[in-house]
Protein backbone atom coordinates (compact mmCIF):
# COMPACT_ATOMS: atom_id res chain seq x y z
CA UNK A 1 0.00 0.00 0.00
CA UNK A 2 1.07 3.46 -0.79
CA UNK A 3 1.91 5.59 2.26
CA UNK A 4 2.58 9.68 1.49
CA UNK A 5 6.37 10.25 2.66
CA UNK A 6 6.81 13.86 2.26
CA UNK A 7 7.77 14.62 -1.88
CA UNK A 8 4.90 11.97 -2.26
CA UNK A 9 3.47 11.24 -5.97
CA UNK A 10 0.89 14.12 -5.59
CA UNK A 11 2.91 16.91 -4.93
CA UNK A 12 6.12 18.70 -6.26
CA UNK A 13 7.56 20.22 -2.81
CA UNK A 14 11.08 21.12 -4.26
CA UNK A 15 9.86 24.50 -6.07
CA UNK A 16 11.35 24.51 -9.74
CA UNK A 17 10.19 28.32 -10.23
CA UNK A 18 12.93 29.81 -12.54
CA UNK A 19 14.78 31.56 -9.82
CA UNK A 20 13.50 29.85 -6.81
CA UNK A 21 16.11 27.38 -4.84
CA UNK A 22 14.53 24.04 -4.29
CA UNK A 23 12.82 22.98 -0.80
CA UNK A 24 14.89 20.04 0.59
CA UNK A 25 14.11 18.30 3.79
CA UNK A 26 16.34 16.01 5.21
CA UNK A 27 15.67 13.14 8.04
CA UNK A 28 17.04 15.44 10.71
CA UNK A 29 15.55 18.22 12.90
CA UNK A 30 13.93 20.74 10.74
CA UNK A 31 15.46 24.20 11.88
CA UNK A 32 12.20 26.70 12.29
CA UNK A 33 12.70 29.67 10.39
CA UNK A 34 12.63 32.81 12.90
CA UNK A 35 10.94 35.84 12.36
CA UNK A 36 13.04 38.44 10.90
CA UNK A 37 9.81 41.48 9.90
CA UNK A 38 6.28 41.36 10.12
CA UNK A 39 4.60 39.21 7.48
CA UNK A 40 1.91 40.07 4.89
CA UNK A 41 0.74 36.93 3.30
CA UNK A 42 -2.49 35.48 1.43
CA UNK A 43 -2.42 31.60 1.16
CA UNK A 44 -4.52 28.78 0.26
CA UNK A 45 -5.20 25.92 2.49
CA UNK A 46 -5.87 22.57 1.01
CA UNK A 47 -9.30 20.59 1.62
CA UNK A 48 -10.20 19.51 5.26
CA UNK A 49 -9.49 16.12 6.91
CA UNK A 50 -12.86 15.87 8.55
CA UNK A 51 -15.01 16.72 5.97
CA UNK A 52 -12.91 14.69 3.06
CA UNK A 53 -12.97 11.54 4.85
CA UNK A 54 -16.44 11.74 6.05
CA UNK A 55 -17.62 12.27 2.40
CA UNK A 56 -15.49 9.33 1.75
CA UNK A 57 -17.30 6.70 3.85
CA UNK A 58 -20.58 8.36 2.62
CA UNK A 59 -19.65 8.15 -0.61
CA UNK A 60 -18.87 4.08 -0.37
CA UNK A 61 -22.27 3.61 1.45
CA UNK A 62 -24.56 5.59 -0.86
CA UNK A 63 -26.67 3.90 -3.44
CA UNK A 64 -25.08 6.23 -6.27
CA UNK A 65 -22.49 7.61 -7.51
CA UNK A 66 -20.27 10.92 -5.93
CA UNK A 67 -17.97 13.08 -6.73
CA UNK A 68 -15.60 14.99 -4.00
CA UNK A 69 -13.91 18.85 -5.79
CA UNK A 70 -10.91 19.57 -3.45
CA UNK A 71 -10.48 16.97 -1.25
CA UNK A 72 -7.31 16.88 0.78
CA UNK A 73 -4.48 14.70 -0.06
CA UNK A 74 -2.52 13.68 2.85
CA UNK A 75 -1.68 10.41 4.79
CA UNK A 76 -4.83 10.32 6.93
CA UNK A 77 -7.07 10.24 3.68
CA UNK A 78 -4.63 7.75 1.73
CA UNK A 79 -5.47 5.53 4.03
CA UNK A 80 -9.17 6.02 4.00
CA UNK A 81 -9.48 5.47 0.07
CA UNK A 82 -6.88 2.73 0.47
CA UNK A 83 -9.35 0.82 3.07
CA UNK A 84 -12.28 1.80 1.40
CA UNK A 85 -11.14 0.51 -2.14
CA UNK A 86 -9.70 -2.88 -0.26
CA UNK A 87 -13.67 -3.07 0.71
CA UNK A 88 -15.09 -3.23 -2.71
CA UNK A 89 -15.30 0.93 -3.45
CA UNK A 90 -14.20 2.45 -6.90
CA UNK A 91 -12.68 5.56 -6.47
CA UNK A 92 -11.21 7.38 -9.30
CA UNK A 93 -8.82 10.20 -9.50
CA UNK A 94 -10.39 12.97 -11.89
CA UNK A 95 -8.41 16.49 -13.07
CA UNK A 96 -10.01 19.29 -11.08
CA UNK A 97 -9.69 22.91 -10.69
CA UNK A 98 -7.83 22.65 -7.42
CA UNK A 99 -4.31 23.51 -6.51
CA UNK A 100 -3.47 20.52 -4.68
CA UNK A 101 -4.50 17.41 -6.44
CA UNK A 102 -6.97 15.75 -8.27
CA UNK A 103 -10.81 15.51 -7.60
CA UNK A 104 -12.08 12.41 -7.01
CA UNK A 105 -15.37 10.06 -8.77
CA UNK A 106 -16.60 7.31 -5.87
CA UNK A 107 -19.01 4.22 -7.28
CA UNK A 108 -20.35 2.62 -4.55
CA UNK A 109 -19.70 -1.47 -4.77
CA UNK A 110 -20.71 -4.72 -2.88
CA UNK A 111 -19.07 -4.71 0.49
CA UNK A 112 -16.28 -7.57 1.04
CA UNK A 113 -14.56 -8.61 3.32
CA UNK A 114 -11.15 -11.11 3.37
CA UNK A 115 -8.66 -8.09 3.55
CA UNK A 116 -6.81 -5.86 6.16
CA UNK A 117 -6.87 -2.50 6.86
CA UNK A 118 -4.01 -0.25 7.58
CA UNK A 119 -5.14 2.59 9.97
CA UNK A 120 -1.91 4.09 10.23
CA UNK A 121 -2.39 6.64 12.77
CA UNK A 122 -5.92 7.89 11.54
CA UNK A 123 -8.59 8.20 14.02
CA UNK A 124 -10.98 8.81 11.82
CA UNK A 125 -9.93 5.34 9.83
CA UNK A 126 -9.90 3.52 12.92
CA UNK A 127 -13.18 4.65 13.79
CA UNK A 128 -15.13 5.25 10.38
CA UNK A 129 -14.54 1.77 8.98
CA UNK A 130 -15.19 -0.94 11.01
CA UNK A 131 -18.74 0.28 11.32
CA UNK A 132 -18.77 0.29 7.57
CA UNK A 133 -16.78 -3.05 7.30
CA UNK A 134 -19.12 -4.82 9.31
CA UNK A 135 -21.78 -4.40 6.37
CA UNK A 136 -19.33 -6.37 4.73
CA UNK A 137 -19.21 -10.25 3.88
CA UNK A 138 -16.25 -11.90 5.33
CA UNK A 139 -13.42 -11.52 7.67
CA UNK A 140 -11.86 -7.80 7.94
CA UNK A 141 -8.73 -7.25 10.09
CA UNK A 142 -7.68 -3.74 11.45
CA UNK A 143 -3.89 -2.68 12.35
CA UNK A 144 -1.49 0.50 12.56
CA UNK A 145 0.77 2.06 13.40
CA UNK A 146 2.46 1.73 17.31
CA UNK A 147 1.04 4.79 18.26
CA UNK A 148 -2.71 3.76 17.11
CA UNK A 149 -2.18 0.69 19.43
CA UNK A 150 -2.37 3.26 22.27
CA UNK A 151 -5.17 5.21 20.74
CA UNK A 152 -8.98 4.55 22.63
CA UNK A 153 -11.05 2.10 20.43
CA UNK A 154 -12.93 0.54 22.93
CA UNK A 155 -16.29 2.33 22.44
CA UNK A 156 -16.20 1.32 18.63
CA UNK A 157 -15.01 -2.56 20.03
CA UNK A 158 -18.23 -2.59 22.44
CA UNK A 159 -21.00 -0.83 19.92
CA UNK A 160 -20.00 -3.48 17.24
CA UNK A 161 -20.36 -6.40 20.31
CA UNK A 162 -23.66 -4.78 21.24
CA UNK A 163 -24.86 -4.61 17.72
CA UNK A 164 -24.03 -8.81 17.33
CA UNK A 165 -20.87 -8.37 15.14
CA UNK A 166 -18.07 -10.67 15.49
CA UNK A 167 -15.04 -9.17 16.79
CA UNK A 168 -11.90 -10.73 18.09
CA UNK A 169 -9.56 -8.40 20.25
CA UNK A 170 -8.43 -10.62 22.70
CA UNK A 171 -9.83 -8.33 25.53
CA UNK A 172 -7.98 -5.21 24.19
CA UNK A 173 -10.83 -3.15 23.58
CA UNK A 174 -8.10 -1.52 20.98
CA UNK A 175 -5.74 -2.10 17.77
CA UNK A 176 -5.27 -4.84 16.57
CA UNK A 177 -8.81 -6.79 16.13
CA UNK A 178 -11.24 -8.29 13.41
CA UNK A 179 -14.72 -8.72 12.76
CA UNK A 180 -16.75 -11.01 10.42
CA UNK A 181 -18.92 -9.26 8.59
CA UNK A 182 -22.44 -11.23 7.54
CA UNK A 183 -23.06 -8.85 4.80
CA UNK A 184 -26.32 -6.96 7.28
CA UNK A 185 -26.21 -5.67 11.08
CA UNK A 186 -29.85 -5.68 12.65
CA UNK A 187 -29.24 -2.15 14.26
CA UNK A 188 -31.72 -1.06 16.99
CA UNK A 189 -30.68 0.65 20.15
CA UNK A 190 -27.31 0.76 22.23
CA UNK A 191 -25.41 2.35 24.91
CA UNK A 192 -21.87 3.63 24.70
CA UNK A 193 -19.33 6.04 26.80
CA UNK A 194 -17.90 7.90 23.80
CA UNK A 195 -16.54 9.93 26.26
CA UNK A 196 -12.78 9.35 24.55
CA UNK A 197 -13.26 10.26 21.13
CA UNK A 198 -16.72 11.90 19.18
CA UNK A 199 -15.59 9.65 16.74
CA UNK A 200 -17.36 6.76 18.34
CA UNK A 201 -20.51 8.42 17.75
CA UNK A 202 -19.71 9.83 13.90
CA UNK A 203 -18.81 6.34 12.63
CA UNK A 204 -21.24 4.95 13.97
CA UNK A 205 -24.25 6.60 13.31
CA UNK A 206 -22.67 6.78 9.55
CA UNK A 207 -23.15 3.21 8.78
CA UNK A 208 -26.35 3.65 11.55
CA UNK A 209 -28.72 4.14 8.63
CA UNK A 210 -27.50 1.14 6.33
CA UNK A 211 -28.79 -1.10 9.44
CA UNK A 212 -31.94 -2.86 9.11
CA UNK A 213 -33.47 -1.05 11.86
CA UNK A 214 -31.32 1.99 11.37
CA UNK A 215 -29.38 2.78 14.94
CA UNK A 216 -30.22 4.18 17.97
CA UNK A 217 -27.34 5.35 19.92
CA UNK A 218 -27.15 6.71 23.57
CA UNK A 219 -24.07 8.08 25.23
CA UNK A 220 -23.58 7.02 29.13
CA UNK A 221 -20.98 9.41 30.01
CA UNK A 222 -20.36 13.09 31.29
CA UNK A 223 -20.48 15.57 28.04
CA UNK A 224 -19.01 14.18 24.82
CA UNK A 225 -15.63 15.90 23.57
CA UNK A 226 -15.87 17.81 20.19
CA UNK A 227 -19.62 18.10 19.64
CA UNK A 228 -18.61 20.14 16.50
CA UNK A 229 -17.65 17.27 14.53
CA UNK A 230 -20.76 15.46 15.39
CA UNK A 231 -22.88 18.50 14.01
CA UNK A 232 -20.32 18.24 11.08
CA UNK A 233 -21.33 14.21 10.82
CA UNK A 234 -25.06 14.92 11.43
CA UNK A 235 -24.79 17.76 8.62
CA UNK A 236 -23.30 15.68 5.98
CA UNK A 237 -26.06 12.70 6.43
CA UNK A 238 -28.47 15.12 6.50
CA UNK A 239 -27.20 16.63 3.04
CA UNK A 240 -27.61 12.92 1.95
CA UNK A 241 -30.90 12.33 2.84
CA UNK A 242 -30.45 10.59 6.10
CA UNK A 243 -33.32 11.11 8.88
CA UNK A 244 -31.70 11.89 11.99
CA UNK A 245 -32.73 12.62 15.15
CA UNK A 246 -30.61 14.44 17.95
CA UNK A 247 -33.18 16.03 19.86
CA UNK A 248 -32.47 14.48 23.06
CA UNK A 249 -29.47 15.58 24.25
CA UNK A 250 -26.36 12.60 24.32
CA UNK A 251 -28.75 10.95 22.12
CA UNK A 252 -29.16 10.09 18.48
CA UNK A 253 -31.12 8.19 15.63
CA UNK A 254 -29.95 7.27 12.46
CA UNK A 255 -33.72 6.01 10.80
CA UNK A 256 -32.90 2.74 8.13
CA UNK A 257 -32.99 4.02 4.50
CA UNK A 258 -30.83 5.12 1.56
CA UNK A 259 -28.05 7.52 1.72
CA UNK A 260 -27.47 9.68 -1.57
CA UNK A 261 -24.51 10.01 -3.48
CA UNK A 262 -23.77 13.60 -3.89
CA UNK A 263 -21.34 15.81 -5.61
CA UNK A 264 -19.67 18.83 -3.28
CA UNK A 265 -16.67 20.86 -2.80
CA UNK A 266 -14.85 19.93 0.20
CA UNK A 267 -14.02 23.15 2.02
CA UNK A 268 -9.80 24.26 3.16
CA UNK A 269 -9.18 22.74 6.44
CA UNK A 270 -9.55 25.41 8.89
CA UNK A 271 -7.66 24.02 11.71
CA UNK A 272 -4.85 23.16 9.33
CA UNK A 273 -4.91 27.07 8.94
CA UNK A 274 -4.60 27.63 12.44
CA UNK A 275 -0.48 27.85 12.80
CA UNK A 276 -0.74 30.59 9.87
CA UNK A 277 -3.36 32.48 11.12
CA UNK A 278 -1.17 32.52 15.11
CA UNK A 279 2.14 33.14 13.07
CA UNK A 280 0.59 36.90 12.56
CA UNK A 281 0.37 37.05 16.35
CA UNK A 282 4.09 36.25 16.11
CA UNK A 283 5.62 37.90 13.54
CA UNK A 284 3.76 40.81 13.08
CA UNK A 285 1.43 41.81 10.41
CA UNK A 286 -0.88 39.70 8.61
CA UNK A 287 -2.05 36.29 7.39
CA UNK A 288 -5.27 35.61 4.93
CA UNK A 289 -7.04 32.37 4.19
CA UNK A 290 -8.61 32.32 0.58
CA UNK A 291 -12.11 30.03 0.77
CA UNK A 292 -13.14 30.97 4.42
CA UNK A 293 -16.55 29.29 4.65
CA UNK A 294 -19.58 31.77 5.39
CA UNK A 295 -21.16 29.22 7.35
CA UNK A 296 -19.48 25.50 8.08
CA UNK A 297 -19.47 23.26 11.26
CA UNK A 298 -15.05 22.87 11.26
CA UNK A 299 -13.80 23.41 14.44
CA UNK A 300 -11.32 25.50 13.02
CA UNK A 301 -14.05 28.39 12.49
CA UNK A 302 -14.01 29.10 16.60
CA UNK A 303 -10.40 30.61 15.62
CA UNK A 304 -12.19 33.57 14.71
CA UNK A 305 -13.47 34.24 18.71
CA UNK A 306 -10.18 32.71 19.86
CA UNK A 307 -7.63 34.92 18.34
CA UNK A 308 -9.08 38.48 19.65
CA UNK A 309 -8.56 37.51 22.70
CA UNK A 310 -4.71 37.62 22.05
CA UNK A 311 -5.20 40.67 20.35
CA UNK A 312 -5.88 40.20 16.98
CA UNK A 313 -8.05 41.68 14.58
CA UNK A 314 -10.00 39.08 12.81
CA UNK A 315 -11.80 40.36 9.67
CA UNK A 316 -13.76 38.44 6.88
CA UNK A 317 -14.16 39.69 3.08
CA UNK A 318 -15.78 38.06 0.02
CA UNK A 319 -14.61 34.78 1.57
CA UNK A 320 -11.11 35.90 2.27
CA UNK A 321 -10.41 35.92 6.52
CA UNK A 322 -7.52 38.07 7.47
CA UNK A 323 -5.97 38.17 11.14
CA UNK A 324 -3.85 41.22 11.36
CA UNK A 325 -2.12 42.50 14.74
CA UNK A 326 0.08 45.99 14.81
CA UNK A 327 2.85 44.80 16.70
CA UNK A 328 4.24 40.86 16.48
CA UNK A 329 5.47 38.88 19.97
CA UNK A 330 8.87 38.43 18.16
CA UNK A 331 9.20 42.17 17.66
CA UNK A 332 8.71 42.97 21.21
CA UNK A 333 4.94 42.91 21.55
CA UNK A 334 3.81 42.10 24.99
CA UNK A 335 0.75 39.28 25.28
CA UNK A 336 -1.39 38.58 28.36
CA UNK A 337 -2.10 35.22 28.61
CA UNK A 338 -6.06 34.38 28.34
CA UNK A 339 -8.22 31.64 30.31
CA UNK A 340 -9.35 29.22 27.53
CA UNK A 341 -11.98 26.32 27.93
CA UNK A 342 -11.71 24.27 24.85
CA UNK A 343 -14.03 21.31 25.03
CA UNK A 344 -15.81 21.80 21.90
CA UNK A 345 -12.15 22.96 19.89
CA UNK A 346 -9.44 20.60 21.36
CA UNK A 347 -7.70 20.37 18.13
CA UNK A 348 -6.98 23.64 17.87
CA UNK A 349 -5.10 23.33 21.78
CA UNK A 350 -1.52 22.24 20.76
CA UNK A 351 -0.99 25.82 18.14
CA UNK A 352 -2.68 28.10 21.12
CA UNK A 353 -0.77 26.68 23.70
CA UNK A 354 2.29 27.32 21.54
CA UNK A 355 1.02 30.89 21.57
CA UNK A 356 0.95 30.67 25.13
CA UNK A 357 3.86 29.95 25.64
CA UNK A 358 5.12 33.12 24.41
CA UNK A 359 2.74 35.73 26.17
CA UNK A 360 3.48 37.64 29.00
CA UNK A 361 1.74 36.50 31.35
CA UNK A 362 -0.05 33.10 32.85
CA UNK A 363 -2.50 30.93 30.51
CA UNK A 364 -5.53 28.19 31.85
CA UNK A 365 -6.41 25.72 28.81
CA UNK A 366 -8.91 23.62 30.14
CA UNK A 367 -11.37 20.95 28.59
CA UNK A 368 -9.02 19.20 26.78
CA UNK A 369 -8.72 15.72 28.80
CA UNK A 370 -9.57 13.94 25.77
CA UNK A 371 -6.60 14.91 24.62
CA UNK A 372 -4.60 12.48 26.16
CA UNK A 373 -5.82 9.79 23.82
CA UNK A 374 -5.34 11.70 20.39
CA UNK A 375 -2.25 10.96 18.45
CA UNK A 376 -0.06 11.10 21.60
CA UNK A 377 -0.62 12.29 25.00
CA UNK A 378 -1.26 16.02 23.40
CA UNK A 379 -1.52 17.24 27.35
CA UNK A 380 1.75 15.74 28.13
CA UNK A 381 3.76 16.39 25.17
CA UNK A 382 2.34 20.07 25.45
CA UNK A 383 3.78 20.65 28.76
CA UNK A 384 6.97 18.61 27.99
CA UNK A 385 7.85 20.91 25.09
CA UNK A 386 6.49 24.27 26.76
CA UNK A 387 8.64 23.60 29.45
CA UNK A 388 11.90 23.20 27.01
CA UNK A 389 11.71 26.53 25.79
CA UNK A 390 11.57 28.39 29.60
CA UNK A 391 8.04 27.65 30.73
CA UNK A 392 6.75 26.47 34.03
CA UNK A 393 3.34 24.57 33.09
CA UNK A 394 0.93 22.37 35.34
CA UNK A 395 -0.50 19.56 34.20
CA UNK A 396 -4.57 19.53 35.11
CA UNK A 397 -7.18 17.35 35.35
CA UNK A 398 -8.34 18.14 32.16
CA UNK A 399 -5.85 20.88 31.24
CA UNK A 400 -2.91 22.79 31.12
CA UNK A 401 -1.28 26.37 33.65
CA UNK A 402 1.42 27.85 31.05
CA UNK A 403 3.35 30.19 32.61
CA UNK A 404 5.77 31.64 30.36
CA UNK A 405 9.34 32.19 31.31
CA UNK A 406 12.89 33.03 29.71
CA UNK A 407 12.78 31.92 26.63
CA UNK A 408 14.92 29.25 25.05
CA UNK A 409 15.94 27.54 22.35
CA UNK A 410 14.77 23.75 22.48
CA UNK A 411 14.24 20.92 20.12
CA UNK A 412 10.73 20.48 20.23
CA UNK A 413 9.51 17.17 19.64
CA UNK A 414 6.79 15.95 17.85
CA UNK A 415 5.91 13.07 18.42
CA UNK A 416 4.51 11.57 15.72
CA UNK A 417 1.76 14.19 16.14
CA UNK A 418 0.82 16.32 13.18
CA UNK A 419 -0.34 19.47 15.75
CA UNK A 420 2.53 19.05 17.67
CA UNK A 421 5.13 19.43 14.81
CA UNK A 422 3.01 22.74 13.85
CA UNK A 423 3.23 24.37 17.52
CA UNK A 424 6.87 23.83 16.99
CA UNK A 425 7.14 26.06 13.98
CA UNK A 426 5.00 28.43 16.01
CA UNK A 427 7.22 28.95 19.21
CA UNK A 428 10.53 29.05 16.69
CA UNK A 429 8.86 32.29 14.52
CA UNK A 430 9.66 33.67 18.51
CA UNK A 431 13.05 32.10 19.56
CA UNK A 432 16.28 31.37 17.92
CA UNK A 433 17.55 28.01 17.55
CA UNK A 434 14.55 26.16 17.51
CA UNK A 435 14.28 22.67 15.54
CA UNK A 436 11.26 20.20 15.29
CA UNK A 437 12.83 16.70 15.82
CA UNK A 438 10.48 15.17 13.02
CA UNK A 439 8.66 18.06 10.77
CA UNK A 440 7.36 14.84 8.52
CA UNK A 441 4.41 14.52 10.82
CA UNK A 442 2.61 17.23 9.07
CA UNK A 443 2.46 14.71 6.41
CA UNK A 444 -0.60 13.02 8.25
CA UNK A 445 -2.83 16.20 7.48
CA UNK A 446 -0.84 18.78 5.56
CA UNK A 447 2.09 17.32 3.71
CA UNK A 448 2.77 20.90 2.14
CA UNK A 449 3.15 22.55 5.56
CA UNK A 450 6.94 23.16 5.47
CA UNK A 451 6.65 25.12 1.85
CA UNK A 452 3.54 27.18 3.04
CA UNK A 453 5.04 28.25 6.00
CA UNK A 454 8.00 29.33 3.83
CA UNK A 455 5.79 31.39 1.21
CA UNK A 456 4.21 32.65 3.79
CA UNK A 457 7.44 34.45 5.61
CA UNK A 458 8.63 35.11 2.24
CA UNK A 459 5.28 37.26 1.87
CA UNK A 460 6.99 39.77 4.15
CA UNK A 461 6.17 43.92 4.24
CA UNK A 462 10.24 44.26 2.88
CA UNK A 463 9.73 43.87 -0.33
CA UNK A 464 11.39 46.07 -2.80
CA UNK A 465 8.28 48.91 -4.16
CA UNK A 466 10.97 49.16 -7.80
CA UNK A 467 10.02 45.61 -8.54
CA UNK A 468 6.40 46.34 -8.53
CA UNK A 469 3.08 45.56 -6.49
CA UNK A 470 2.25 42.23 -5.06
CA UNK A 471 -1.06 40.61 -4.62
CA UNK A 472 0.12 38.86 -2.02
CA UNK A 473 -1.22 35.55 -3.35
CA UNK A 474 0.90 32.79 -3.10
CA UNK A 475 2.49 30.97 -6.12
CA UNK A 476 1.34 27.37 -5.92
CA UNK A 477 2.24 26.20 -9.54
CA UNK A 478 4.43 23.50 -8.02
CA UNK A 479 1.87 21.68 -6.16
CA UNK A 480 -0.48 21.04 -9.25
CA UNK A 481 -0.89 17.43 -10.18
Amino acid sequence: MEIFGYSGPRFDLYRDDEGSEPLTLGDGPWEAPTATSPIDARLQIPGSKSLTNRELVLSALAEGPSKLRHPLWARDTELMIDALRQLGTQITEVPGDGRFGNDLEITPGELEGGVSIDCGLAGTVMRFVPPLASLALGPVAFDGDEAARRRPMKGTVDALKALGVEVRDDGRGGLPFSLYGTGEVAGGEITIDAGASSQFVSGLLMAGARFTDGLTLIHSGDRVPSQPHIDMTLAALRERGVDIDDSTPGTWRAEPGAIDGRELTIEPDLSNAEPFLIAALVAGGSVSIEDWPESTTQVGSHLQHLLPLFGATISVEDGVLTCTVERGIAEGAEVPGVDLDLSEAGELAPNLAALCGLCTTTSRITGIAHLRGHETDRVAAIAAELRGIGCEVTELEDGLEIVPGERTAHEWRSYEDHRMATSGAIVGLAIAGVTVDDIHATNKTLPQFVQLWQDMLDQGTHSDPDEGEDDGSVDLAAFAI
